[in-house]
């Protein structure tokens, strides 16, 4: 017992532990004793001895099988209260960890009556002939083991990547990847980092401890510093395993004092260097080569999914928005209008709006000018309405404006002050009937409709019906330059 508790004490100082885990040596030193002293008081007490002409008996063998299972019992139960007083952690029995030191234990016990057979013939002799092998066999145990743990994480890298590339939006990506990833690697800090941006200097996207998501405020520093910049510039992952290995490096500030270990990747995207990921630990040598491989391939699937997802978002995009004025465009207002009539509201309603005389307009200054004109109304248009509803253009020189949870006189009041804008602002656009595109000031005017729902209609088509009914019959053909709502 004493010579296993100094190799013990050895085995928990090679680990590197922090000053707050200084406590793990009593603590671990302490269960071994009173595992050792109460197993082997129960082998005593069922008549177990250490006489060499009782111990090999078969008919004893059953003793030391019940000194083995005392031990693991024990020595399970020990250890599951530590953890639950110290770090509230529920008791699981049966974790592949305790399974994993059963098994162990198994394989060793016939070698173990072997090597004390072997001692009681032959002295200290027997630890070259018993001791040696038994140190061999925990030798490929443990790389077995080690392989497995490799292989396990590699299939979550891969089930990770998988899931990555799914995700439709560059923000869903880089959280899921947040998330995921203190399951491959668990570290006290997660930074990614951008490093590709038209500032030329280095942001953070995203921070998280222990797994979990924060804020965390660092200021942009440039695009070559620290070891982001030396990540980038290399386009090389590296392992430090202690704060003089990088201290000098650190530009940034952005690591805690008690940081030691760092595990640096580049995320690439087309052969560039778009981003960098950090890992950081309080631990010395808390990062090992395999790892580093394992936060190549997720950073590889990483940079996969972020360029997928902004392609994505790109097309979505662009089949939303009208091309000329980039505006919102009638198929993203229709679904846009269905979307709201399928929810619960108290009131929707819908301004639509047609420029008065317009291809008056394009005949007079020539098409040119009119898109100038649909361009600069819809930038008015943008401002005026800012975060109040749901802008679109509708076809034409004609655009719409979904507001949710506005009555039907609110609606008017705004459309009126719309009205009142467009009137008293003329429009500044270039002639292209003219030979010098000369640069005039044209006034121009608009008709609006106004409809409201439940009042005015029961579902998407029919509010769309009566505020381009309104709009027509009510303000076009009234003389133009008006407000009209509905009536029924």
């Amino acid at each position: 017992m004493v010579l296993t508790q100094i190799s013990f004490i050895f085995m928990l100082l090679m680990l590197r532990l922090r000053r707050d885990e200084i406590y793990r040596l009593p603590l671990n030193s302490l269960i071994f004793f009173l595992v050792c002293l109460v197993s082997g008081l129960i082998y005593y007490a069922i008549g177990g001895t250490h006489d060499y002409s009782t111990v090999v008996q078969p008919a004893n063998l059953w003793m030391i099988i019940v000194y083995l299972f005392s031990y693991y019992i024990l020595n399970t139960i020990f250890v599951l209260t530590a953890r639950y007083f110290l770090i509230n952690q529920k008791p699981q029995f049966f974790t592949k960890d305790a399974i994993w030191d059963l098994a162990s234990s198994l394989i060793v016990l016939p070698i173990g009556i072997i090597l004390f057979d072997l001692y009681q013939q032959l002295g200290y002799l027997a630890i070259l002939f018993g001791g040696v092998p038994l140190i061999g066999i925990a030798f490929v145990m443990r790389l077995y083991n080690s392989s497995q743990e490799i292989n396990r994480r590699l299939r979550k890298a891969s089930e990770i990547g998988h899931q990555l590339t799914q995700r439709l939006q560059v923000e869903e990506v880089l959280h899921l990847f947040v998330e995921k990833i203190s399951a491959i690697l668990p570290s006290e800090q997660t930074y990614i980092f951008d490093v590709f941006n038209k500032e030329n200097k280095i942001h953070l996207l995203r921070y998280a401890e222990q797994g979990i998501e924060k804020e965390k405020e660092i200021q942009p520093f440039p695009i070559n510093a620290g070891i982001c910049g030396f990540v980038r510039i290399t386009k090389q992952g590296i392992i430090y395993n202690s704060k003089k290995e990088w201290k000098h490096l650190d530009r940034g500030g952005f690591l805690p004092k008690t940081t030691q270990s760092v595990l640096a990747v580049p995320i690439v995207r087309n052969s560039l260097v778009v981003g960098v990921l950090i890992l950081a630990s309080e631990k010395k040598r808390a990062y090992e080569q395999y790892q580093l491989m394992i936060m190549n391939i997720l950073c590889s699937y990483l940079g996969v999914a972020i360029e997928n997802a902004r392609h994505v978002e790109e097309t979505k995009k662009q089949s939303e928005r009208c091309a000329l004025t980039n505006l919102y465009n009638y198929r993203y207002f229709e679904s846009a209008i269905e979307e709201e009539f399928n929810k619960e509201y108290s009131h929707l309603s819908l301004i639509l709006l047609d420029i008065d005389h317009f291809k008056s307009i394009n005949d007079t200054y020539g098409h040119q000018a009119g898109n100038e004109i649909l361009i600069e109304l819809a930038r008015s248009l943008e401002l005026l309405i800012s975060n109040k509803g749901v802008l679109a253009r509708y076809g034409g020189e004609e655009f719409v404006i979904l507001l949710s949870k506005v009555d039907k006189a609110e609606a008017y009041d705004f459309a009126e002050f719309i009205r009142k804008s467009i009137e008293i602002q003329p429009f500044s656009v270039h002639s292209d009937l003219d030979e010098l595109r000369s640069k005039i000031l044209i006034p121009i005017t608009a008709s609006i409709g106004v409809a409201s729902a439940p009042d005015d209609a029961e579902d998407a088509q029919t509010l769309i019906r009566h505020a381009d009914r309104a709009m027509y019959t009510g303000a076009k053909q009234a003389g133009r330059n008006k407000v009209a709502e509905y009536v029924g």
